[in-house]
Protein backbone atom coordinates (compact mmCIF):
# COMPACT_ATOMS: atom_id res chain seq x y z
CA UNK A 1 0.00 0.00 0.00
CA UNK A 2 1.10 3.36 -1.13
CA UNK A 3 2.98 5.11 2.16
CA UNK A 4 0.91 8.32 1.44
CA UNK A 5 -2.38 6.35 1.59
CA UNK A 6 -1.78 5.11 4.85
CA UNK A 7 -0.73 8.46 6.43
CA UNK A 8 -3.77 9.68 5.44
CA UNK A 9 -5.39 7.18 7.02
CA UNK A 10 -3.98 7.43 10.14
CA UNK A 11 -4.63 10.80 10.26
CA UNK A 12 -8.52 10.84 9.95
CA UNK A 13 -8.54 8.42 12.29
CA UNK A 14 -7.00 10.48 15.05
CA UNK A 15 -9.30 12.92 13.87
CA UNK A 16 -12.61 10.66 14.60
CA UNK A 17 -11.03 9.77 18.03
CA UNK A 18 -10.60 13.30 19.13
CA UNK A 19 -13.94 14.03 17.55
CA UNK A 20 -15.17 11.39 19.72
CA UNK A 21 -13.35 12.51 22.95
CA UNK A 22 -14.65 16.02 22.53
CA UNK A 23 -17.82 15.10 22.67
CA UNK A 24 -17.82 12.80 25.52
CA UNK A 25 -16.31 15.38 27.77
CA UNK A 26 -19.19 17.68 26.81
CA UNK A 27 -21.45 15.20 27.77
CA UNK A 28 -20.33 14.61 31.29
CA UNK A 29 -20.06 18.11 31.65
CA UNK A 30 -23.87 18.51 31.13
CA UNK A 31 -24.21 15.62 33.75
CA UNK A 32 -21.76 17.03 36.29
CA UNK A 33 -23.11 21.27 36.55
CA UNK A 34 -20.20 23.47 37.94
CA UNK A 35 -19.84 24.07 41.07
CA UNK A 36 -20.62 27.97 41.79
CA UNK A 37 -17.05 30.08 42.16
CA UNK A 38 -15.05 29.87 45.39
CA UNK A 39 -15.90 33.97 45.58
CA UNK A 40 -19.87 33.95 44.86
CA UNK A 41 -21.68 33.82 48.20
CA UNK A 42 -24.29 31.28 48.65
CA UNK A 43 -27.77 32.55 47.98
CA UNK A 44 -29.86 33.61 51.16
CA UNK A 45 -32.91 31.98 50.43
CA UNK A 46 -30.71 28.78 50.31
CA UNK A 47 -29.78 29.08 53.46
CA UNK A 48 -32.97 29.99 55.13
CA UNK A 49 -35.01 27.58 56.92
CA UNK A 50 -38.57 27.68 56.84
CA UNK A 51 -40.31 28.55 59.66
CA UNK A 52 -43.02 26.08 61.08
CA UNK A 53 -46.21 28.01 61.49
CA UNK A 54 -48.58 27.28 64.49
CA UNK A 55 -51.48 25.22 64.46
CA UNK A 56 -54.42 27.67 64.70
CA UNK A 57 -56.14 26.39 67.40
CA UNK A 58 -59.55 24.88 67.31
CA UNK A 59 -62.13 27.28 68.86
CA UNK A 60 -65.89 25.87 69.28
CA UNK A 61 -68.53 27.93 67.64
CA UNK A 62 -70.48 30.35 70.26
CA UNK A 63 -74.42 29.25 70.30
CA UNK A 64 -75.87 31.80 68.51
CA UNK A 65 -73.42 30.79 65.55
CA UNK A 66 -74.13 26.75 65.88
CA UNK A 67 -78.00 27.79 66.12
CA UNK A 68 -78.04 29.92 62.73
CA UNK A 69 -75.95 27.43 61.12
CA UNK A 70 -78.41 24.34 62.19
CA UNK A 71 -81.36 26.25 61.45
CA UNK A 72 -80.60 26.96 57.92
CA UNK A 73 -79.33 23.00 57.77
CA UNK A 74 -82.86 21.81 59.02
CA UNK A 75 -84.86 23.87 56.25
CA UNK A 76 -82.93 22.17 53.61
CA UNK A 77 -82.51 18.47 55.21
CA UNK A 78 -85.02 15.82 54.35
CA UNK A 79 -87.73 16.93 57.05
CA UNK A 80 -90.44 17.96 54.72
CA UNK A 81 -93.59 17.18 57.28
CA UNK A 82 -94.40 21.20 58.06
CA UNK A 83 -93.71 21.90 54.37
CA UNK A 84 -96.29 19.31 53.16
CA UNK A 85 -99.05 20.58 56.02
CA UNK A 86 -98.77 23.82 54.60
CA UNK A 87 -98.96 22.82 50.90
CA UNK A 88 -102.58 20.52 51.99
CA UNK A 89 -103.77 23.50 54.18
CA UNK A 90 -103.49 26.37 51.09
CA UNK A 91 -106.22 24.22 48.93
CA UNK A 92 -109.03 25.68 48.16
CA UNK A 93 -112.81 24.17 50.18
CA UNK A 94 -110.60 21.75 52.34
CA UNK A 95 -112.33 18.40 52.04
CA UNK A 96 -112.84 15.93 54.54
CA UNK A 97 -109.80 13.57 52.73
CA UNK A 98 -107.53 16.79 52.75
CA UNK A 99 -108.23 16.56 56.86
CA UNK A 100 -107.41 13.10 57.08
CA UNK A 101 -104.44 13.50 54.87
CA UNK A 102 -102.98 16.58 57.64
CA UNK A 103 -103.21 13.81 60.19
CA UNK A 104 -101.86 11.07 58.10
CA UNK A 105 -99.02 13.21 57.47
CA UNK A 106 -98.40 14.43 61.19
CA UNK A 107 -98.37 10.56 62.03
CA UNK A 108 -96.15 9.56 59.57
CA UNK A 109 -93.61 12.32 61.01
CA UNK A 110 -93.85 10.50 64.31
CA UNK A 111 -95.96 13.45 65.85
CA UNK A 112 -98.25 10.70 68.11
CA UNK A 113 -101.65 9.77 67.34
CA UNK A 114 -103.20 11.81 70.42
CA UNK A 115 -101.10 15.19 69.63
CA UNK A 116 -101.52 14.57 65.99
CA UNK A 117 -105.44 14.24 66.33
CA UNK A 118 -105.58 17.70 69.13
CA UNK A 119 -103.32 19.42 66.43
CA UNK A 120 -105.98 18.46 63.82
CA UNK A 121 -108.63 19.27 66.28
CA UNK A 122 -107.27 22.93 66.14
CA UNK A 123 -106.30 23.68 62.75
CA UNK A 124 -109.78 22.94 61.84
CA UNK A 125 -111.22 25.64 64.46
CA UNK A 126 -109.02 28.01 62.98
CA UNK A 127 -109.38 27.39 59.27
CA UNK A 128 -112.85 28.30 59.54
CA UNK A 129 -112.23 32.00 59.93
CA UNK A 130 -108.92 31.77 57.25
CA UNK A 131 -109.13 32.62 53.83
CA UNK A 132 -107.13 29.67 52.31
CA UNK A 133 -106.09 31.76 49.77
CA UNK A 134 -103.99 33.85 52.45
CA UNK A 135 -101.03 31.78 52.48
CA UNK A 136 -99.52 34.12 55.13
CA UNK A 137 -102.00 33.70 57.44
CA UNK A 138 -102.05 30.16 57.13
CA UNK A 139 -98.78 29.40 57.54
CA UNK A 140 -98.96 31.39 60.64
CA UNK A 141 -101.98 29.37 62.12
CA UNK A 142 -99.75 26.10 61.10
CA UNK A 143 -96.48 27.65 62.93
CA UNK A 144 -98.61 28.36 66.10
CA UNK A 145 -99.98 24.88 66.50
CA UNK A 146 -96.65 23.32 66.08
CA UNK A 147 -94.89 25.56 68.09
CA UNK A 148 -97.69 24.81 70.92
CA UNK A 149 -96.96 20.86 70.35
CA UNK A 150 -93.16 21.47 70.69
CA UNK A 151 -93.32 24.03 73.75
CA UNK A 152 -95.23 22.16 75.80
CA UNK A 153 -96.19 19.09 77.70
CA UNK A 154 -99.73 17.02 77.64
CA UNK A 155 -100.62 19.19 80.19
CA UNK A 156 -99.75 22.51 78.70
CA UNK A 157 -97.00 23.31 80.77
CA UNK A 158 -94.04 25.34 79.27
CA UNK A 159 -90.76 23.00 78.95
CA UNK A 160 -87.79 24.19 80.92
CA UNK A 161 -84.63 23.16 78.89
CA UNK A 162 -81.99 25.01 80.72
CA UNK A 163 -79.51 22.91 82.62
CA UNK A 164 -79.20 22.51 86.04
CA UNK A 165 -76.37 23.88 86.15
CA UNK A 166 -77.43 26.98 84.47
CA UNK A 167 -80.68 27.03 86.61
CA UNK A 168 -78.48 26.87 89.53
CA UNK A 169 -75.00 28.13 88.70
CA UNK A 170 -72.73 27.93 91.63
CA UNK A 171 -68.82 28.62 90.93
CA UNK A 172 -67.59 26.35 94.03
CA UNK A 173 -70.22 23.39 92.50
CA UNK A 174 -69.36 20.69 90.07
CA UNK A 175 -72.21 19.85 88.36
CA UNK A 176 -72.94 16.43 86.82
CA UNK A 177 -74.00 15.39 83.75
CA UNK A 178 -74.84 11.38 82.84
CA UNK A 179 -74.88 10.42 79.65
CA UNK A 180 -77.43 7.64 79.03
CA UNK A 181 -78.79 5.55 76.01
CA UNK A 182 -78.81 2.37 73.40
CA UNK A 183 -74.99 1.38 71.69
CA UNK A 184 -75.68 3.51 68.09
CA UNK A 185 -77.21 6.42 68.92
CA UNK A 186 -74.44 8.89 68.88
CA UNK A 187 -73.96 9.02 73.18
CA UNK A 188 -70.03 8.91 73.53
CA UNK A 189 -69.87 11.12 70.80
CA UNK A 190 -72.30 13.77 71.97
CA UNK A 191 -70.11 13.68 75.16
CA UNK A 192 -67.43 14.92 73.65
CA UNK A 193 -69.71 17.51 71.27
CA UNK A 194 -71.47 18.42 74.72
CA UNK A 195 -67.80 18.81 76.22
CA UNK A 196 -67.11 21.38 73.22
CA UNK A 197 -70.54 23.27 73.69
CA UNK A 198 -69.86 24.12 77.63
CA UNK A 199 -66.59 24.97 76.71
CA UNK A 200 -67.90 27.15 73.62
CA UNK A 201 -69.92 28.60 76.53
CA UNK A 202 -67.66 30.05 79.09
CA UNK A 203 -67.51 26.96 80.90
CA UNK A 204 -63.72 26.70 82.15
CA UNK A 205 -62.69 23.05 83.24
CA UNK A 206 -64.44 20.03 82.58
CA UNK A 207 -64.19 16.51 83.65
CA UNK A 208 -65.08 13.47 81.15
CA UNK A 209 -65.54 9.97 82.97
CA UNK A 210 -65.66 6.68 80.57
CA UNK A 211 -67.85 4.95 82.25
CA UNK A 212 -68.38 2.56 79.24
CA UNK A 213 -66.35 0.11 79.68
CA UNK A 214 -68.94 -2.75 78.50
CA UNK A 215 -68.03 -1.55 74.64
CA UNK A 216 -64.74 -2.64 72.89
CA UNK A 217 -62.74 0.84 72.45
CA UNK A 218 -65.82 2.82 74.07
CA UNK A 219 -62.85 4.62 76.41
CA UNK A 220 -60.13 4.94 73.27
CA UNK A 221 -63.68 7.01 71.80
CA UNK A 222 -63.92 9.32 74.20
CA UNK A 223 -60.42 10.09 75.09
CA UNK A 224 -59.93 10.96 71.00
CA UNK A 225 -63.00 13.35 71.87
CA UNK A 226 -60.84 14.59 75.44
CA UNK A 227 -57.76 15.22 73.43
CA UNK A 228 -59.23 16.99 70.48
CA UNK A 229 -61.22 19.21 73.02
CA UNK A 230 -58.25 19.29 75.65
CA UNK A 231 -60.14 18.68 78.77
CA UNK A 232 -59.00 15.18 80.58
CA UNK A 233 -60.81 12.04 80.99
CA UNK A 234 -60.86 9.24 83.34
CA UNK A 235 -60.79 5.96 82.15
CA UNK A 236 -59.96 2.08 82.98
CA UNK A 237 -57.28 0.24 81.01
CA UNK A 238 -59.06 -3.00 82.32
CA UNK A 239 -61.64 -3.74 79.67
CA UNK A 240 -64.81 -4.67 81.53
CA UNK A 241 -64.07 -2.77 84.52
CA UNK A 242 -66.30 -1.78 86.68
CA UNK A 243 -68.66 1.21 85.61
CA UNK A 244 -69.14 2.40 88.94
CA UNK A 245 -65.59 2.66 89.98
CA UNK A 246 -65.15 4.33 87.05
CA UNK A 247 -67.40 6.80 87.39
CA UNK A 248 -66.37 7.29 91.43
CA UNK A 249 -63.02 7.99 90.03
CA UNK A 250 -64.33 10.63 87.45
CA UNK A 251 -65.89 12.23 90.64
CA UNK A 252 -63.17 12.21 92.69
CA UNK A 253 -60.79 14.02 90.04
CA UNK A 254 -63.32 16.57 89.12
CA UNK A 255 -64.15 17.30 92.53
CA UNK A 256 -59.78 17.57 93.37
CA UNK A 257 -59.86 19.88 89.99
CA UNK A 258 -62.73 21.56 91.14
CA UNK A 259 -64.04 21.27 87.69
CA UNK A 260 -67.21 23.18 86.70
CA UNK A 261 -68.77 19.83 84.73
CA UNK A 262 -68.26 16.43 85.06
CA UNK A 263 -69.37 14.28 82.05
CA UNK A 264 -70.28 10.22 82.38
CA UNK A 265 -70.24 8.54 79.44
CA UNK A 266 -72.28 5.20 80.07
CA UNK A 267 -73.00 1.61 78.75
CA UNK A 268 -75.96 1.36 76.53
CA UNK A 269 -76.22 -2.20 76.27
CA UNK A 270 -79.94 -2.92 76.82
CA UNK A 271 -79.86 -7.06 77.81
CA UNK A 272 -82.17 -6.51 79.85
CA UNK A 273 -84.12 -4.07 81.99
CA UNK A 274 -83.69 -5.38 85.28
CA UNK A 275 -79.80 -5.51 84.36
CA UNK A 276 -79.77 -1.47 83.27
CA UNK A 277 -81.66 -0.58 85.63
CA UNK A 278 -79.28 -2.07 88.23
CA UNK A 279 -76.07 -0.95 86.51
CA UNK A 280 -77.04 2.31 86.07
CA UNK A 281 -78.92 2.86 89.63
CA UNK A 282 -75.40 1.43 90.81
CA UNK A 283 -73.19 4.42 88.87
CA UNK A 284 -75.40 7.18 90.13
CA UNK A 285 -75.13 5.93 93.47
CA UNK A 286 -71.90 5.23 93.51
CA UNK A 287 -71.04 8.83 92.00
CA UNK A 288 -73.48 11.06 94.20
CA UNK A 289 -71.25 9.43 97.17
CA UNK A 290 -69.13 12.20 95.90
CA UNK A 291 -71.08 14.68 94.01
CA UNK A 292 -74.68 15.21 93.39
CA UNK A 293 -76.17 14.02 89.56
CA UNK A 294 -77.71 17.15 88.55
CA UNK A 295 -78.94 16.20 84.64
CA UNK A 296 -79.43 12.56 83.18
CA UNK A 297 -79.26 13.25 79.47
CA UNK A 298 -80.90 10.26 77.53
CA UNK A 299 -79.49 10.56 74.10
CA UNK A 300 -81.71 8.99 71.14
CA UNK A 301 -81.30 8.39 67.27
CA UNK A 302 -84.30 10.44 65.96
CA UNK A 303 -84.26 8.37 62.75
CA UNK A 304 -85.66 5.18 64.83
CA UNK A 305 -88.76 7.31 64.94
CA UNK A 306 -91.60 5.57 67.27
CA UNK A 307 -89.35 2.44 67.20
CA UNK A 308 -86.77 4.33 69.85
CA UNK A 309 -89.78 4.98 71.97
CA UNK A 310 -90.01 1.77 73.67
CA UNK A 311 -85.85 1.83 74.39
CA UNK A 312 -86.12 5.62 75.85
CA UNK A 313 -88.91 4.31 78.33
CA UNK A 314 -86.88 1.88 79.83
CA UNK A 315 -84.30 4.29 80.16
CA UNK A 316 -86.67 6.63 81.47
CA UNK A 317 -87.80 4.07 84.48
CA UNK A 318 -84.42 2.64 85.10
CA UNK A 319 -82.95 5.82 85.98
CA UNK A 320 -84.92 8.97 85.58
CA UNK A 321 -84.08 11.56 82.80
CA UNK A 322 -84.30 14.96 83.03
CA UNK A 323 -83.95 15.89 79.10
CA UNK A 324 -83.53 14.13 75.65
CA UNK A 325 -80.49 14.90 73.16
CA UNK A 326 -81.89 13.96 69.45
CA UNK A 327 -78.98 13.21 66.92
CA UNK A 328 -79.19 12.94 63.83
CA UNK A 329 -82.41 14.61 63.42
CA UNK A 330 -81.08 16.09 59.79
CA UNK A 331 -80.89 13.08 57.67
CA UNK A 332 -84.55 12.22 59.06
CA UNK A 333 -87.90 13.38 57.91
CA UNK A 334 -89.77 12.42 60.60
CA UNK A 335 -89.01 15.88 62.67
CA UNK A 336 -92.27 14.71 64.63
CA UNK A 337 -90.27 13.25 67.06
CA UNK A 338 -89.52 15.91 69.00
CA UNK A 339 -93.01 16.38 69.84
CA UNK A 340 -93.76 12.61 70.62
CA UNK A 341 -90.86 11.72 72.72
CA UNK A 342 -91.27 14.72 74.70
CA UNK A 343 -95.04 14.07 75.29
CA UNK A 344 -94.28 10.26 76.07
CA UNK A 345 -91.83 10.60 78.59
CA UNK A 346 -92.62 14.11 80.22
CA UNK A 347 -89.14 15.60 79.61
CA UNK A 348 -88.19 18.28 76.85
CA UNK A 349 -85.51 17.95 73.88
CA UNK A 350 -82.25 20.56 75.57
CA UNK A 351 -80.12 19.62 72.11
CA UNK A 352 -80.38 18.23 69.08
CA UNK A 353 -77.38 16.76 66.50
CA UNK A 354 -77.53 17.66 62.86
CA UNK A 355 -74.21 16.57 61.53
CA UNK A 356 -71.25 14.75 62.21
CA UNK A 357 -68.76 18.10 62.69
CA UNK A 358 -67.66 18.67 66.32
CA UNK A 359 -69.51 22.24 66.50
CA UNK A 360 -73.15 20.11 64.95
CA UNK A 361 -74.36 19.91 68.19
CA UNK A 362 -76.47 22.93 70.09
CA UNK A 363 -79.25 23.45 72.27
CA UNK A 364 -82.88 22.85 71.20
CA UNK A 365 -84.87 26.21 70.24
CA UNK A 366 -88.45 25.61 69.58
CA UNK A 367 -88.97 28.74 66.94
CA UNK A 368 -85.92 27.50 64.84
CA UNK A 369 -86.96 23.94 64.48
CA UNK A 370 -90.53 25.07 63.71
CA UNK A 371 -89.42 27.57 60.91
CA UNK A 372 -86.89 25.20 60.01
CA UNK A 373 -89.24 22.52 58.67
CA UNK A 374 -91.91 25.42 57.28
CA UNK A 375 -89.02 26.28 55.14
CA UNK A 376 -89.70 29.74 53.70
Amino acid sequence: MDIHVVWALVAALVLIVGIALVAWALVQRKKSPALPPAHEPQLAEELTVPEEKEPERDVPEDGSTRMRRLRSRLAHSANPFGKALFSILTRDNLSEADWEEVEDTLLLADVGAETSQQIVEQLRKDARVEDAQNSLAIREMLRAQLLQAVQTDAHGQAYDRELELHAQPDASATHVIMMVGVNGSGKTTTTGKLARLLLGEGMESIVLGAADTFRAAAADQLQTWADRVGVPVVRSDKEGADPASVAFEAAERAEADAANVLIIDTAGRLQNKANLMDELGKIRRVTEKKLPVGEVLLVLDATTGQNGMVQAKVFAQAIGITGIVLTKLDGSAKGGIVISVQRELGVPVKFVGLGEGPDDLARFDAEGFVDGILGD
